[in-house]
């Protein structure tokens, strides 16, 4: 898998770099991991440097877990990269912090990608507290998620629920998810000048198709592209239309 292929640690900080090129910078969602980006890795990498932090989503200090310590997080990782100028691209939970990054530093993103972006509104998995030690529910809300249910692999139910059983970890969730819908951004959105990107799924239950359209409306430099029988992770329910579409718009923009 990914992880094992090109994970790097140094100074706290857990990531992928692969590749050179344009920097493409790349965040997960909250329950996501740098697997979630695998095809993209692996179509892009030849052309462009790909970026990927391990979010600590699970190692924050539980009173302080929400956006605001993630994107300190993020910041002093672009730091400690010595990153200046990039395309920033996020899923769910991801899409928010690169939204808020991108409102903080306008000068550092160059394009921005947003994915089934939380930042307007999510059913969110994490916005109550998760059924502990309850599979079949875990389960069920994981393959929520997606168009197909197959897509949502055992290994990556069973992480999830996992995960779910750790009371510290579910307090994290449970705040970071409050975090992403306290932090509304829709009177922010009209500030942001970088060229976007908004790839969703037309068939997404946790950001439905009408977020994308609101997304498209409040960003000036956007443009909104669908993607059929697909959910909330495009990248991972549908790479091939994916990686498309993000093509396309990469290149038209270096044209």
């Amino acid at each position: 898998m990914l992880q094992a292929i090109g994970m790097k640690e140094e100074q706290g900080f857990k990531y992928i770099d692969q590749g050179s090129g344009e920097i493409l910078l790349l965040l997960h969602g909250l329950f996501g991991a740098l697997s979630n980006w695998e095809e993209v890795v692996n179509k892009f990498s030849g052309k462009h440097r790909i970026i990927i932090p391990m979010l600590p989503i699970y190692e924050l200090p539980v009173r302080q877990a929400g956006l605001e310590k993630l994107i300190e997080f993020l910041e002093s990782f672009i730091d400690h990269m010595g990153l200046e100028k990039f395309d920033i691209m996020g899923n769910s939970l991801g899409g928010h912090m690169a939204l808020m990054y991108t409102l903080k530093h306008p000068e550092k993103v160059n394009r921005m990608i947003l994915t089934g972006s939380s930042g307007l509104f999510e059913n969110a998995m994490g916005g109550s507290f998760p059924r502990r030690g309850s599979y079949d529910y875990i389960k069920e809300r994981v393959e929520y998620t997606f168009y197909d249910p197959n897509t949502a692999t055992e290994e990556y139910i069973q992480e999830v629920f996992e995960t779910t059983k750790d009371i510290p970890k579910c307090l994290r969730i449970v705040s970071i998810a409050k975090s992403a819908q306290r932090n509304n951004l829709a009177k922010e959105l009209h500030k942001i000048k970088a060229k976007t990107l908004l790839i969703w799924g037309l068939n997404d239950t946790i950001t439905p198709p009408m977020v994308g359209h609101d997304f498209n409306r409040l960003i000036a430099n956007s443009q909104l592209r669908f993607i059929d029988k697909c959910c909330h992770a495009p990248m991972m329910e549908q790479p091939e239309q994916f990686n498309k579409i993000l093509e396309e718009f990469l290149n038209k923009e270096v044209a």
